[in-house]
C-alpha cells in the first residue's frame, strides 16, 4: 500500500483527510459537471474501485462517465444522508476516510436496466477514500444495487433468510465523527475488530457457532445485511438467519484479506478487493454446487459498545458473486422487464 505508514500518522492528519472528503462530497452536492466536481479534490491518476457492473477506473472523466453522471442523471437531486464518518491508518499504511449511509433521490430515469418509479429511493452506500497530500487517490465505493431494485419493484432474488428494510445508522446515533476523538477508543475498536476477525479465521475454531460469537459479539447485535441476506437481530438469530445458512452452503473458505482496516472512536471497518474466497456446496441465494474458487468482495462497518462489536453494516457485492458463476442479474432483469441495458465500459 502506498501513503504513510501507520506510525506516522497524527490526529491533525486525520482531521485534514477527512476535511478533503467533505470538500470532495459538497462539490458532488453542488451539482454541474460531474468531471470537473470530481477532479477538484482527486489525484490525476485516481484508482476507483465500484460493485458489478463498475469495477476499476481510473481519472475524475472516467468515474464521472461511468458511474457519476449516469446515476445523477437517473436519481435526481441526490442527498446524501451520512450516518457514520470516521477516519484512521490503514493497517498496510495511508490515511483513509470512510462514509456510509444513503444516497437518497428521485428515481426518475432507468438505471442499469433499472425501470424507473419517480419515488423517494434510498441507495445504500458505503466508501472508503485514501487521501495523500491532500488529495484522493484512491477509493473504493460500494453500493446495493439490489436494494434499490426492490424498492422499484425489481426483486432480483428469491426469499432471503434475514430482513429487508432501509436499514437506520448507529443505534447510539454518534457514527458522524467530524471531530477528533480519543486515540485510545480506536485502539479498543480495532482490537475488538481483530479478536472477531482470528475467531472467524477459516471458520475451523471449533465452538459452537453461538458460543463462537459471544466471545466478541453483544448478545444484541445487529447485522444489518445486504439485499438478498437482509438484517437480523441478536447472535441466536444472526446464527440462524445468516452465519449457519452461510457456512453450511460454503467451504474451502479462504483466510481474510483487506486492502485496508482502520478504526477511529467506537467505529470501525475494512474492505478487500476480494475479502475471501470459497466454494459452494450449492444452496445460496438458489445457485447450484460449484468448486469454483468465487471471489466475495466485501465491506463491514462496525460500531463496538465495551469490549464487543454491536451493530455491523454490511455490504457484500452479490451480483459479482453471481456474475462469476454465469448469472448476470442486470442483463437478465434488464430483459425481464424489456428495458436497454448495455453494461458500464
Amino acid at each position: 500500500m502506498d501513503g504513510v505508514s501507520s506510525d506516522l500518522i497524527s490526529g491533525e492528519m486525520l482531521q485534514s483527510a477527512k476535511a478533503v472528503v467533505r470538500a470532495h462530497y459538497a462539490a458532488l452536492a453542488a451539482g454541474g459537471d460531474m468531471a470537473a466536481a470530481l477532479a477538484q479534490n482527486t489525484s490525476a491518476d485516481w484508482h476507483w474501485r465500484g460493485v458489478h457492473p463498475f469495477y476499476e477506473h481510473h481519472g475524475a472523466e472516467a468515474v464521472a462517465r461511468v458511474f457519476w453522471g449516469p446515476l445523477s442523471s437517473s436519481l435526481t437531486r441526490i442527498q446524501r444522508r451520512e450516518d457514520i464518518f470516521f477516519a484512521g491508518a490503514g493497517h498496510q499504511g495511508g490515511v483513509w476516510v470512510v462514509s456510509m449511509g444513503h444516497l437518497m433521490g428521485l428515481f426518475d430515469a432507468p438505471w442499469l436496466g433499472i425501470s424507473p418509479t419517480r419515488k423517494l429511493t434510498m441507495l445504500r452506500y458505503c466508501e472508503f477514500n485514501r487521501v495523500d497530500a491532500g488529495q484522493i487517490v484512491e477509493t473504493m465505493l460500494h453500493i446495493d444495487i439490489p436494494h434499490l431494485m426492490v424498492q422499484a419493484g425489481q426483486n432480483p432474488f428469491g426469499p432471503q433468510t434475514a430482513a429487508n428494510l432501509v436499514q437506520p445508522g448507529p443505534l447510539t446515533h454518534d457514527g458522524l465523527l467530524f471531530d477528533a476523538q480519543d486515540p485510545a477508543e480506536g485502539v479498543a475498536t480495532m482490537a475488538a475488530i481483530e479478536a472477531m476477525i482470528g475467531d472467524l479465521g477459516t471458520w475451523q475454531l471449533g465452538l459452537p457457532l453461538e458460543e463462537e460469537l459471544a466471545r466478541t459479539w453483544d448478545d444484541d447485535m445487529i447485522w444489518w445485511g445486504p439485499t438478498g441476506i437482509g438484517a437480523t437481530y441478536t447472535i441466536e438469530r444472526y446464527a440462524k438467519q445468516h452465519s449457519g445458512p452461510f457456512r453450511a452452503a460454503f467451504y474451502d473458505r479462504s483466510g481474510t484479506g483487506h486492502v485496508a482496516r482502520l478504526a477511529e472512536g467506537h467505529y470501525g471497518g475494512f474492505f478487500g478487493w476480494p475479502n475471501f474466497t470459497a466454494k459452494q456446496r450449492g444452496g445460496f441465494m438458489g445457485m447450484p454446487g460449484t468448486e469454483m474458487d468465487a471471489e466475495f468482495r466485501v465491506i463491514d462497518i462496525y460500531r463496538r459498545s465495551g469490549d464487543k462489536l454491536a451493530e455491523n453494516w454490511i455490504f457484500i457485492d452479490l451480483l459479482h458473486w453471481l456474475a462469476q458463476q454465469g448469472d448476470d442479474v442486470l442483463t437478465r432483469c434488464a430483459a425481464i422487464a424489456g428495458n436497454p441495458y448495455t453494461p458500464p465500459e
